[in-house]
This record gives C-alpha cells, sequence and structure tokens, in this order.
C-alpha cells in the first residue's frame, strides 16, 4: 500500500514544479508580448524616401509602401516629356516601396528567429505566436525597373508632348 503522506509530499512537489513552469511560461509571455508591441510601433514607424537620379521627382512611402509624398523639382516639367516624366515618377516610387519593405524585414527579422514558446504545443486550442507575427514583405530582387537613358530636352524622338492620341 502507499503511503498518503509520501503520495501527498509527491503530489505537491509536482504541483509546485507546474506552478514554477506556468511562472516561467507566463514571464515569457509577458516579455514576448512587449517586445512585439514595440516592433509593431518601430515597423508602424517606418517611411521611406526615393529622389530620381536626375533630382526632378522626391517620392516618400509609409511603412505599408503608400505614397504619403510626392515632389516635382521646379524645372521638371520644362526637362522632360510627360510619358517620361510618368515613368521616371513610378520607377522613383518602386525605389521608395522597396527601401520601406527591406527596412521592414529588418524591423521584423528579430521577432520571427529563435526559439520561443509555444503555448499550442502546450495547451490544445491556444493560438500558436507565430501565427501572430506578421511574415515580412518580400523584396523583388531583379525585378528593378529598367532605365532608359533621358534623351537630351530638345531631342525628337517622335513623342509630342501635344500628342495626346495616347490618353
Amino acid at each position: 500500500m502507499t503511503d498518503p503522506t509520501g503520495r501527498r509530499a509527491e503530489l505537491e512537489a509536482r504541483n509546485a514544479a507546474m506552478r514554477e513552469q506556468v511562472d516561467s511560461l507566463l514571464g515569457e509571455l509577458r516579455k514576448k508580448t512587449s517586445e512585439l508591441r514595440e516592433t509593431q510601433e518601430r515597423a508602424m514607424a517606418i517611411t521611406a524616401t526615393a529622389v530620381s537620379p536626375d533630382g526632378s521627382v522626391r517620392a516618400s512611402v509609409d511603412s505599408a509602401g503608400a505614397l504619403t509624398k510626392l515632389e516635382f523639382s521646379p524645372n521638371a516639367f520644362d526637362r522632360t516629356t510627360p510619358d517620361r516624366l510618368a515613368r521616371l515618377t513610378t520607377e522613383t516610387v518602386t525605389q521608395a516601396v522597396a527601401k520601406a519593405r527591406t527596412e521592414l524585414n529588418e524591423v521584423l527579422a528579430p521577432a520571427q528567429e529563435g526559439p520561443g514558446i509555444d503555448l499550442s504545443e502546450m495547451l490544445p486550442g491556444v493560438p500558436s505566436l507565430s501565427d501572430l507575427i506578421p511574415q515580412p514583405p518580400v523584396v523583388p530582387r531583379g525585378q528593378e525597373p529598367k532605365r532608359r537613358p533621358s534623351p537630351a530636352p530638345d531631342e525628337d524622338d517622335g513623342n509630342s508632348v501635344m500628342d495626346r492620341s495616347g490618353w
């Protein structure tokens, strides 16, 4: 027969060990939650700006890649055609978006690496922390727009500023 006092002491010791493990997990969860909150704040504060090679276009975007500011130099419209300025603007915005994505990846990387606690393994039905961390956006590699050299302002390439047939 089992000694009731020995069994009770064994149960109390197991209970204390389990309590200690739960306390440790809760402390780690609080720490991870705080780190995630800080990472989220840093990610949301990201902005990026790109300037065209000739300095005629400046584009700024937020952390989601949304255009927040677009500026043209005072003589931007004098030096080019609308079509070229549109292409240059698109390229400049794309560069700003790539910069923002790269910075966002750098901010999110530490939150996605390393061993972490996963309560879903211990408690069925509890969501995994890894499911709550957003995956960083992919920065396209090698898909940068091809740049054509801009012709001199007085060079005629057949695309008249007055030609509206392509509108």
